[in-house]
């Protein structure tokens, strides 16, 4: 017979484990990849809430720059115009990331200084979809692109 107790310590076990494998804290092991299909697949194995936050990240970065271009690098959702790379989005246990790789020149500053990505990376730790404020959001997206970046040239 199986206790109440044993079955919740069976099912915590399962969710640590889907877990680790979606979010390890870190950048998912998703595999470097270019174009839309990849990124596509990447928000598709996050669980929810994350994958909603990165669906609506996604279809605003769709939205507000025309020429967008997609990839996964280094286990994160890369988003890019002209060649270069403007803002990643990625899941972590409890939250979307959605860093801009030059986020100390947008205005208003981003709060977030995330730990390894850079002394100009800033950007928001997204709970919850209802945190996701799409008109400073779209601003940051439209700063990003129209600067130059890694990779990338002038618009």
């Amino acid at each position: 017979m199986t206790s109440s107790r044993t079955t919740a310590k069976t099912a915590n076990t399962r969710t640590d484990s889907k877990l680790l494998v979606a979010m390890t804290g870190k950048a998912s092991p998703a595999k470097a990849a270019e174009g839309n299909e990849p990124v596509f697949a990447y928000i598709a194995t996050m669980p929810q809430p994350q994958r909603g936050i990165a669906e609506r990240v996604d279809a605003l970065a769709a939205k507000t720059l025309p020429d967008l271009q997609r990839a996964v690098k280094w286990g994160m959702a890369y988003y890019g115009v002209g060649g270069g790379w403007c803002f990643s989005s990625g899941a972590f246990v409890g939250h979307v990331k959605l860093m801009f790789i030059r986020g100390t020149e947008l205005e208003p500053r981003p709060p977030v200084t995330p730990v390894g990505m850079g002394k100009a990376t800033r950007g928001v730790e997204l709970a919850s979809v209802d945190d996701l404020d799409e008109r400073l959001v779209a601003s940051w997206m439209e700063q990003a692109a129209a600067m130059p970046f890694f990779g990338g040239r002038k618009r």
